[in-house]
């Protein structure tokens, strides 16, 4: 089954507006736990403010200042005046590889998901790593094994799946990594069995 962006997206949304004082922001960053901020304008996403972008735009401006004059600086500062205006969008029906390719190419961790005109959601490197857990059946329990092959082998994981189903064993998760030599198949199987589910791939010829 192909994992979408719709399926890992936050769409619970804090947003602010262009005309939001700075020091407003970060005080809604600080208060929801969060941060980056969509901007919107009139429903219209036209920005996005992250707590790297207020730390790189207001040090430099306020560095020779006094507290009471950097605070006065902070408080004049709006979202518009620095926020990032080229934002990087994806939509919900893309799949997560997607969203994994832009955030590289792009070299950024956060990507608001727009359906048409209209913010749905956002999507940020740490609710990719939440899919990846999700995926890979990470705190479920039960026996993680990694069966590897040399090359494509046709109905080869149907064959795996008949041995663990002849032996009781369920699949729960499976994913195939392609290195350089050959490929690894991890699994995993809701059994605690470790090692009954070993000794039944390797006893099936299996290399485990």
């Amino acid at each position: 089954m192909t994992m979408s962006v719709a399926d890992y997206m936050t769409q619970d949304l804090v947003t602010v507006r262009p005309t939001t004082r700075i020091n407003d922001a970060v005080d809604l960053m600080k208060k929801n736990d969060i941060h980056r901020l969509p901007v919107l304008d009139s429903g219209r996403l036209v920005g996005l403010i992250t707590e790297g972008i207020i730390q790189s735009a207001l040090p430099s401006k306020a560095t020779s200042l006094s507290v009471f004059e950097a605070n006065y600086l902070l408080n004049k500062t709006t979202v518009a005046d620095v926020m990032e205006k080229d934002v990087q969008t994806i939509s919900p029906d893309a799949v997560l590889e997607d969203a994994i390719y832009a955030m590289r190419k792009y070299n950024i961790g956060v990507l608001p998901v727009v359906n048409g005109a209209e913010l749905v959601g956002i999507i940020t490197n740490n609710d990719i790593f939440d899919a990846f857990l999700n995926i890979s059946g990470y705190g479920r329990g039960g026996t993680n094994v990694t069966v590897y092959v040399e090359k494509d082998e046709l109905g080869f994981i149907a064959k795996l799946g008949e041995t663990l189903a002849s032996h009781k064993y369920n699949i729960l998760t499976l994913m195939v990594t392609k290195r350089v030599h050959d490929q690894a198949i991890e699994i995993h199987v809701d059994s605690e069995d470790t090692v009954g589910v070993k000794n039944a791939l390797t006893a099936a010829g299996f290399k485990v």
